[in-house]
């Protein structure tokens, strides 16, 4: 990695950059009890949780649901989460010092996230990220969210970085192939939201990091 010329870096959001399982399976858990069904344990919830709602969803209550109880579900579900978006959800350990080393070196970072901007923005106010990220694009803000590089794009004109000198960091597979079809080099992290049917092996990121400090020790390289 000495070699990279890094003049920005994204971060994925949920899993990555922030860990919000802890808000959003309590989320899941209460929208479970309000409809008189059992809560999930915390380990089964968390690798599903920066799929969304949709798929909360269908873990807490299966796939058989109509049209009109989903939407009912999601309506109580996504309510709560607003109501305590940041009762525990706080950066990983180590990404503030990864952060800080960025400002550090003048090496703007940025968010790329497919969650809507209505729950992203009281996130990241609430952990006073607002102000530090030089950009932070949604899924709602474009036409294609990832897998497409449509936001990767996006946010790299923002920065005014061009994308072959910008890093990627994510934990699901679309991150790093929106990462790869938009020309960044990318990292995966293995301490994010993985599901057991997940094989980070075949995602063909530049690098992983199986603990969140490594990702200070992978920036300070280049740096």
């Amino acid at each position: 990695m000495h070699d990279w010329q890094v003049d920005g870096v994204l971060f994925d959001l949920d899993g990555t950059l922030v860990d919000t399982a802890p808000d959003l399976a309590a989320a899941l858990n209460a929208t479970l009890l309000q409809h008189h069904q059992t809560e999930l344990h915390y380990d089964v919830i968390r690798p599903f949780v920066s799929n969304g709602a949709n798929a909360l969803i269908t873990l807490g209550f299966g796939d058989g649901l109509s049209t009109e109880e989903h939407e009912e579900i999601k309506a109580y579900l996504i309510s709560h989460y607003q109501q305590n978006i940041a009762n525990e959800s706080k950066l990983f350990d180590g990404l503030d010092e990864a952060l800080q080393h960025l400002e550090k070196h003048q090496i703007p970072w940025g968010i790329v996230t497919n969650k809507p901007d209505y729950l992203t923005r009281p996130l990241l106010k609430a952990l006073e990220l607002t102000n530090r990220a030089s950009s932070i694009v949604c899924g709602d803000q474009v036409s294609h969210p990832k897998p497409h590089p449509e936001s990767i794009y996006l946010a790299c004109k923002q920065m005014n970085i061009r994308p072959n000198n910008a890093i990627y960091i994510g934990d699901a597979e679309r991150d790093i192939r929106a990462g790869r079809l938009a020309g960044l080099k990318t990292i995966a992290c293995a301490f994010g939201y993985i599901t057991d049917t997940d094989n980070i092996n075949d995602w063909q990121a530049d690098k992983q990091v199986s603990h969140p400090s490594e990702l200070l020790k992978s920036l300070q390289l280049f740096t």
